[in-house]
C-alpha cells in the first residue's frame, strides 16, 4: 500500500496536513489486486453490482487532475456520464463508484431521487459505518445488507437509464 506525505507542488516536503491515502494503480486488475486483505470484499462487491445493475459498464477511473473537474482519487466506476463543473471544464465521471480509503471501502454515487440524494432512503439499513451526501462506506462486505445494496445499485442503474441528465444535475447540485 502506498500512502503520500508529500506536499503537492513541493518535491521532498512532507506535512501531515497532505498525508492522504492513495491507490497507485492504473488499471480494473491492479485495483483489485492492490490490497490481498479487501481483494475479496471488492470482488464480492463488484460481482453484487453487475447482477443488480448490469447496464452499469465497469471501468477504471484514474481520477481527475487537479485542473480539471471531479474528484482526484482513482475507482472502480460503474457506468459513465460526462460532467462539468460550473467553469465549464469537463470530464467523464462514474454514476456509481468503489474507491478504497484508508480505513473502508467508500461507494460513491452521482444519482438522485426526488431532487435528493440517492442514498437518503437507505441511511441505516446498509450496514454502513458512516453516511455522506451520495455516498456510505464500510469494512466488511460481510457486514452489508446485500438485499438494501442491490437494490440501492438496480435503482440507480435504473434512474440513470431512463434519464442520463439525471447524473448531470445531480453533480451541480
Amino acid at each position: 500500500m502506498r500512502v503520500l506525505t508529500e506536499r503537492p507542488g513541493i518535491p521532498g516536503k512532507t506535512d501531515w496536513r497532505w498525508a492522504c491515502f492513495r491507490v497507485a494503480v492504473d488499471s480494473l486488475k491492479a485495483y483489485f489486486d492492490f490490497d490481498p486483505k479487501r481483494k475479496l470484499d471488492l470482488e464480492q462487491l463488484d460481482r453484487l453490482i453487475r447482477k443488480g445493475a448490469p447496464t452499469l459498464k465497469r471501468h477504471f477511473h484514474p481520477g481527475t487532475l487537479p485542473s480539471e473537474a471531479g474528484m482526484r482519487f482513482n475507482m472502480i466506476g460503474y457506468g459513465k456520464f460526462r460532467y462539468a463543473n460550473k467553469s465549464g471544464k469537463s470530464t467523464d465521471w462514474p454514476v456509481g463508484g468503489v474507491a478504497l480509503q484508508k480505513n473502508y471501502i467508500s461507494v460513491y454515487f452521482a444519482i438522485n431521487k426526488d431532487n435528493a440524494p440517492i442514498t437518503r432512503p437507505y441511511a441505516g439499513k446498509l450496514g454502513e459505518l458512516r453516511m455522506g451526501q451520495n455516498n456510505f462506506s464500510f469494512e466488511k462486505f460481510s457486514d452489508r445488507n446485500i438485499a438494501a445494496l442491490s437494490s440501492l445499485f438496480a435503482q440507480a442503474a435504473s434512474l440513470f437509464k431512463s434519464d442520463p441528465d439525471n447524473a448531470i444535475r445531480s453533480m451541480q447540485s
